[in-house]
């Protein structure tokens, strides 16, 4: 039942995509804030919160089922003080209460449903609830009748319970890592766990519903390298082979989905997220960089182009998702029936649809087909006797008429919030891709995202901001990961355009990474910073997630600076940091993945080259490409120009550089380097013999 006038309740304010999505909703919301906390505490009401975002499928469900339900929202508004969180922009509190389902159901999700006391201990709390009892789970309606009566009758269990809860919560969030050593058979350890999580059919790691996991393939092109281990090199190959022919990605737009629902990549959950393309595109230019297959360079390139055609705001930054969902069903913008395609392509249709799997009464729901390949096109041409060549073009030309008739469709919803973390991610994508592709496009692209956040996204303390929206100043402090993250692609970016600005960000940003986050007891960094507001616990997180940990990209991104700045705290911090975590990384590499490639860079060893030239000569470009074709997890990158004055004290690497004739590159370790090598053959040459 909805309410039969329009109801406008405080979150239409709200800068949040998630949060405006619930503005007319009769439920009387609250966003996080003192408002909302300090109205439980003023009633004694239990707290209701309810976590969720933008994309998130269920999270639509429960909205149109229970909180556009009027009778719902009249008991939720007489016995409790309702508060919406948009996990992205709190991922503090989806964090906290998170733990706290899990420990009480056993597992988590979104929506996040949980019932705080008006203290904000936790006492009770599930994922999704339908309105009435039904897939055996029990009726929303009923579940908020039973905590309004025990509030009343039952308080001190709801006291007890909450107190336990909480107990337990403080207890995770102080328990001490088991330290050790760091040495390369963490390494063997982890390649061999996930060989046997390994899919040996259809690549990808466990079964259904299969994530992409791309730190651990990161992982395994560095154990690739390091131990000259064949199978870790084929399960990256296998994986990204049949993610990338899979319905998991967008064959028409570029750019992956967020997960596959089967084990076999072909029904993915249809929401896009920034983060999980700006992870998965290092993975395919470093796959390219090894492997020099050209089908890994289409991918990043088609991915990119998906970035910065729908995912780039006008002021330069990067909107974090699009929605599953379109005219209120899943997956409805990017499937197609059989008589559509055949309708748009005419006789050039029976090869596509042999090629992209479409069946006449559809492969999917609904008579629609998700656009799936099951055979390369180089397996397809031989098989039908036709050139690869005129097969991609005729291919290319299929997609391109798809892609435009797809134009027209009513979109999924964006959220276009802009989170610092998230960007940091895609700079760090754009500027490896423009390194290793030679773009300079993505530098440019990555430049203008890295310039707005440092200009427009920070204190004038130099603190950052989690999130900006258009119209709106940014807001809410800033999390470990949105530092990490952000430094690590400013120090990729540097190596991408050798610009100094980016490497004077990334030493303040180490700064008050430092100051706010690390633990001088125990070791680590916290989750957040010194100065945030106080919540129930202040807890750390080494292990990955769907993003990487923050703390491991924090000492990832720690290594390289101290290598490429010369500054001896920041390897203590991040060895520190490993070394808290040895244990971890030995029982459970594959929720390290992050933590395990910040040891392989550190263990090392490491170059460090020093590039004397002009960067838009043809000698120097030619340095460089021989320098960034190659894939070479530890190395770091700096270049003196021919002329202009370097500050030394900052990139001490370059200190007493000269060019001598042609451009000339200095290979160093710790320091030390060795005879300059003059012109790109002979750096050819010298990289070929060395195997870098």
């Amino acid at each position: 039942m909805t309410p039969s006038t329009p109801f406008t309740n405080r979150l239409a304010n709200e800068t949040s995509a998630y949060l405006r999505q619930h503005a007319h909703n009769p439920v009387d919301w609250y966003a996080w804030g003192p408002d909302g906390l300090q109205r439980a505490r003023q009633l004694e009401r239990p707290i209701f919160l309810s976590i969720g975002y933008s994309a998130c499928h269920w999270c639509h469900v429960m909205e149109h089922e229970s909180f556009e339900n009027a009778e719902i929202a009249k008991i939720l508004n007489e016995h409790f003080v309702s508060i919406k969180v948009d996990r992205e922009e709190r991922p503090d509190l989806d964090q906290i209460y998170m733990t706290a389902v899990q420990r009480m159901t056993g597992q988590g999700g979104w929506p996040l449903t949980v019932f705080l006391t008006p203290d904000l201990r936790p006492f009770t709390g599930g994922t999704y609830f339908p309105p009435e009892d039904k897939y055996g789970r029990r009726g929303f309606r009923k579940v908020l009748l039973m905590l309004a009566d025990a509030w009343r009758t039952r308080r001190s269990e709801i006291d007890q319970a909450a107190g336990e809860l909480t107990e337990f919560l403080q207890a995770v969030a102080s328990t001490r890592p088991e330290p050790g050593g760091l040495d390369d058979k963490l390494l063997r350890g982890a390649a061999d766990a996930l060989g046997r999580a390994f899919d040996a059919i259809y690549g990808g790691f466990g079964q259904a519903p299969k994530f992409p996991h791309p730190m651990d393939l990161r992982l395994l092109l560095r154990i690739h390298r390091r131990f000259g281990d064949d199978h870790a090199l084929h399960m990256v190959r296998h994986t990204l082979d049949h993610m990338a022919m899979g319905g998991i990605y967008d064959h028409l737009g570029g750019g992956f989905a967020r997960y596959s629902t089967d084990a076999r990549w072909f029904a993915p959950h249809f929401e896009k997220m920034l983060y999980d393309n700006a992870l998965l595109v290092p993975c395919y230019v470093e796959a390219f960089q090894v492997t020099a297959e050209p089908f890994y360079r289409e991918i990043v390139e088609e991915t990119l182009a998906w970035v910065k055609r729908e995912m780039t705001s006008p002021e330069g930054p990067f909107y974090s998702t699009l929605d599953a969902d379109s005219e209120g069903e899943e997956g409805k913008f990017y499937v197609w029936s059989a008589d559509e395609i055949n309708k748009a392509l005419g006789p050039q249709a029976a090869t596509f649809n042999a090629v992209y799997g479409v069946e006449p009464e559809g492969a999917w729901e609904h008579g629609r087909n998700i656009l799936f390949r099951a055979k390369t096109f180089d397996q397809f041409a031989r098989l039908t006797h036709v050139a690869e060549a005129d097969l991609k073009s005729l291919l290319a030309e299929c997609r391109k008429k798809l892609f435009a008739l797809r134009e027209g469709r009513i979109r999924p919803g964006r959220d276009e919030k802009v989170l610092t973390a998230w960007n940091g991610l895609m700079i760090g994508a754009l500027a490896q891709a423009a390194a290793a592709l030679d773009r300079s496009d993505y530098a440019e692209s990555a430049s203008r995202a890295a310039g707005f956040i440092l200009d427009r996204m920070r204190s004038p303390e130099g603190r950052l901001y989690r999130t900006w929206s258009a119209g709106s100043p940014p807001k809410l402090n800033a999390y470990v990961e949105d530092y990490a993250y952000l430094l690590e692609g400013l120090i990729s970016l540097y190596e991408a355009t050798f610009e100094p600005r980016w490497i004077e960000g990334a030493l303040d940003l180490s700064g008050v990474l430092i100051d706010q986050f690390w633990d001088a007891d125990g070791g680590g960094f916290f989750y957040t910073g010194r100065d945030h507001e106080a919540l129930i616990t202040r807890g750390k997180e080494p292990q990955d997630n769907a993003t990487p940990s923050g703390a491991a990209t924090a000492a990832t991104a720690l290594l390289r600076l101290s290598k490429l700045t010369g500054r001896a705290e920041l390897r203590d911090k991040a060895e520190a940091t490993l070394r808290l975590y040895a244990g971890l990384m030995k029982e459970h590499p594959s929720a390290t993945g992050q933590m395990l490639i910040a040891l392989d860079f550190d263990l090392g060893p490491v170059d460090e080259y020093a590039v004397v030239g002009d960067a838009s000569a043809e000698d120097t470009r030619g340095i460089l490409r021989a320098i960034r074709r190659r894939f070479d997890p530890h190395r770091v990158v700096a270049q003196r120009p021919a002329t202009g004055e370097v500050r030394d004290d900052l990139l001490p690497l370059l200190a007493e550089k000269a060019r001598r004739g042609p451009a000339t590159l200095y290979i160093c370790r710790d320091f030390a380097c060795q005879s300059p090598l003059e012109g790109a053959e002979a750096v050819e040459a010298a990289l070929e013999r060395t195997a870098l």
